[in-house]
């Protein structure tokens, strides 16, 4: 039983189409923006995750309401984390992961700090951040979960589409999905065309 509403997932099509674009072709569709802070990146060589925003807001260095969210995620989605831009301390670890894993969760988007790198690796669970740190974090609250947020500088409402890969993250805001796909799309047909010449 969730905790909160969740907004009802992208449809599969979406997923699809999106699936065969990246995310230098989807910023470019909206006008090169709705990147994340250059600083968050896949934990992992070969992650990908592409997914409806859960999103998490978190007291910095706190991550009991991380822990609600996990545990009430589903497949289709991703969760989204504005850590506050907090380095002290780190805001999950393998524990964690491995549960958002086992939940379905399509992966997990940080503005934040992680550890347990070589088990998250290992893991093959799409996770990004903005690095690593021993430290574990606090566990009081507050926080609220699915609620407007800002993650690595960028606006994400529960129900945006998330796309990560190695360049980076990537938010498409939900009211504009169809015309940003329609538009990476015909940027990968002229550029298919153009390295074929």
């Amino acid at each position: 039983m969730s905790l909160f509403k969740l907004e009802p997932h992208l449809s599969t099509e979406i997923i699809e189409r999106v699936k065969r674009l990246n995310t230098t072709l989807i910023s470019d569709a909206l006008g090169c923006t709705g990147s994340m802070d250059y600083k968050i990146k896949p934990v992992a060589t070969g992650m990908r995750v592409i997914g409806t925003a859960i999103t998490v807001s978190l007291r910095p260095g706190d991550n009991l309401f991380l822990h609600q969210a996990i545990y009430s995620g589903q497949e289709g989605y991703v969760q989204v984390v504005d850590g506050k831009g907090h380095t002290a301390n780190a805001y999950l670890g393998e524990l964690m992961a491995g549960a958002a894993k086992a939940m379905g969760l399509e992966g997990i988007v940080i503005d934040g700090l992680v550890r347990d790198k070589e088990a998250l690796c290992e893991l093959n669970f799409p996770i990004f951040a903005k690095g690593f740190i021993p430290n574990g974090p606090l566990k009081d609250g507050p926080g609220e979960i699915n609620i407007p947020i800002s993650c690595g500088g960028v606006s994400v409402h529960p129900g945006d589409l998330i796309v990560g890969d190695e360049d980076g993250a990537v938010v498409v805001p939900r009211e504009k999905i169809n015309d940003t796909l329609a538009k990476a799309e015909k940027k990968l047909g002229y550029e298919e065309q153009r390295l074929e010449t």
